[in-house]
């Protein structure tokens, strides 16, 4: 059993997990109840009022974190020529065309967290779909992995380009930094998240969009968010600065 501390236990005792927090007391309770002798991530989940068994309620897309995500990305490139080369020159860990998609084919390679494929190679690249469309790794143009800019795209991932999906009952997960982020760095994350959803709510939702909202670390309770109070949080974060 993982032996907890004063001050994780100090921590529990003030959380409520009845009550619904600030953004700002949030985020100060999970950097205070992650305990683990590594740098935690903290994570952003939502409950959104859309069915995705339906196209056109599907929330899927991409931004970047004003503060970066704290971890290392691997990106793999699908191109070919002076694409490549840009590609590799941006950063890339692997770039390749046909090769690349025989060595994910044929021998499984799978070390990679993102891939970005520019758009006259998705022939080839389609045809890993079974493969990459699991694990959440096929580019799409949605997300900004299907580009002719694979620099800016290769770029824009390594310093805390992060993808959103609704699973298929309705929630996202999406990553805003570690526990050893500040909190106004975390505030910053977790509004522009917020934000990029609210803009990404789909026509054909209908009711209340925004059903839920919890905050935690890796090994970390959740700590509910008052989905009320997110506007509140610009002063909250201003004030935390």
């Amino acid at each position: 059993m993982t032996h907890k501390g004063k001050r994780y236990l100090d921590a529990v005792k003030r959380l409520d997990r009845e009550r619904l927090y600030s953004p700002a007391e949030a985020v100060d309770l999970v950097k205070s109840l992650a305990v683990a002798r590594f740098d935690e991530t903290v994570e952003l989940a939502m409950r959104l009022g859309v069915d995705p068994r339906r196209a056109d309620q599907i929330v899927r897309g991409s931004l970047s974190l004003p503060f970066g995500t704290g971890r290392s990305v691997r990106v793999a490139v699908f191109a070919a020529g002076e694409a490549a080369a840009e590609a590799r020159d941006a950063g890339a860990d692997v770039v390749g065309s046909d090769e690349l998609v025989t060595r994910i084919e044929k021998e499984g390679f799978l070390d990679f967290d993102v891939a970005i494929a520019t758009p006259d190679l998705m022939v080839q690249v389609g045809k890993l779909g079974r493969i990459l469309g699991p694990r959440g790794l096929m580019p799409n143009p949605r997300t900004g992995t299907v580009t002719l800019d694979v620099a800016k795209a290769v770029s824009e991932y390594k310093t805390g380009r992060v993808e959103y999906r609704t699973d298929r009952v309705g929630n996202i997960h999406v990553p805003v930094g570690k526990v050893s982020f500040d909190a106004a760095q975390l505030l910053g994350n977790v509004r522009s998240v917020l934000d990029e959803i609210q803009r990404a709510k789909p026509a054909a939702s209908k009711g209340r969009y925004v059903r839920s909202v919890t905050l935690c670390s890796t090994m970390g309770p959740g700590v509910h968010v008052d989905s009320n109070r997110l506007r509140a949080s610009a002063e909250e974060l201003a004030a935390s600065a």
